[in-house]
């Protein structure tokens, strides 16, 4: 009787320890937000799953723009999104951000691509470097779609940032006697685009990545990066510049290749305060990270039609499923760290 009774009361004892190892988060609120570009509401999910088998209580996440989330973050009112990009958003964080909010690990690094891709059998057939080559004659005729006698390029729409520096781009370059910026919205604008493609003609446009564009149309095998003429920042870009040029893109059409945009580091973005209370958290934030074709191929399905909140959390599921070595890492460690 008395050995039954001492491993009840083992089991009293390590049955709650093992639970509070298990769920370190358990009990506590998070509020995340996540960008308003769909793009990017892959991570956000896979990273509320992580911190809900954590124990976290994860608030569904507010979406909102650049500016308003970084001075939510920095206000307390936010713990975190997983949409960072930067260089790109230090213009756009309050002052005094990095004293309440900071940079955890990398969810791509370099993984922000910009630029101009064009169908790799017309790179091949004209000798396709650079913008430049869009002011010749042969070339401007190859991808005229309106007859217009100008290049068609699928762009941005109006008001985008990438718009800005496109119009900058035309402007340096001389480019408007011999392009035309189709500025519908871009999903409908790289629909045709892909179509036109699939019906054997000539494809030109604006990308960035992560994006379902180079799932569908794969740099190296159906398009090519290629070039600027020359790196001149826009005035967003002047802190930049190095990170204009790349090296090892691959499809691209030289190494390096001068891109034209700012590569972006993607990266979780957290308040400090939150951090330092949730040493889990903070773990599994600091470890987490996506191959960018793992990104690219969620964002195909999206584009498909499988774009709601269901859809999107059944893709996280699926993608942990497929990497639960690695997830099962990532849980063990944030675990540890709350120890």
């Amino acid at each position: 009787m008395k050995r039954i009774l001492m491993v009840l009361l083992l089991l009293s004892l390590t049955v709650p320890a093992f639970a509070d190892y298990e769920k370190p988060g358990k009990g506590i609120k998070v509020n995340p937000a996540r960008a308003t570009w769909t793009t990017g509401f892959f991570q956000e999910a896979i990273v509320s799953a992580g911190l809900k088998e954590l124990g976290y209580n994860v608030k569904k996440p507010k979406e909102l723009k650049n500016p308003i989330f970084y001075q939510g973050l920095a206000l307390g009112d936010l713990d975190y999104w997983t949409n960072g990009w930067f260089p790109m958003h230090d213009g756009q964080v309050p002052k005094g951000f990095y004293d309440k909010a900071e940079k955890i690990g990398y969810v791509v690094k370099a993984g922000g691509l910009q630029g101009y891709l064009v169908s790799k059998a017309e790179v091949d057939k004209f000798g396709i470097k650079s913008l430049d080559d869009f002011k010749r004659p042969e070339v401007k005729a190859a991808f005229d779609a309106n007859g217009d006698g100008k290049a068609d390029l699928t762009a941005c729409p109006a008001g985008w940032q990438c718009e800005k520096i496109i119009t900058h781009h035309f402007a340096t370059y001389g480019l408007d006697d011999h392009i035309n910026p189709i500025k519908v919205d871009y999903s409908a604008g790289m629909a045709d685009a892909l179509a036109r493609y699939n019906s054997g003609k000539p494809a030109f446009f604006y990308t960035w990545a992560p994006n379902w564009t180079i799932f569908k149309l794969k740099p190296g095998k159906d398009v090519t990066w290629i070039n600027v003429p020359e790196i001149v920042p826009f005035t967003s870009q002047e802190t930049a510049k190095e990170r204009m040029t790349v090296t090892d893109v691959e499809g691209a059409i030289s190494d390096p290749v001068k891109l034209g945009f700012v590569v972006a580091d993607i990266r979780v973005v957290a308040n400090k305060e939150f951090l330092a209370k949730n040493p889990a958290a903070k773990k599994f934030l600091e470890l987490f990270a996506l191959p960018l074709p793992d990104i690219n191929e969620q964002n195909t399905k999206m584009q498909n039609g499988e774009k709601s909140q269901k859809n999107i959390n059944r893709h996280a599921k699926e993608w942990i499923a497929a990497n639960q070595e690695k997830w099962n890492g990532w849980l063990k460690a944030a675990r540890d760290a709350a120890m």
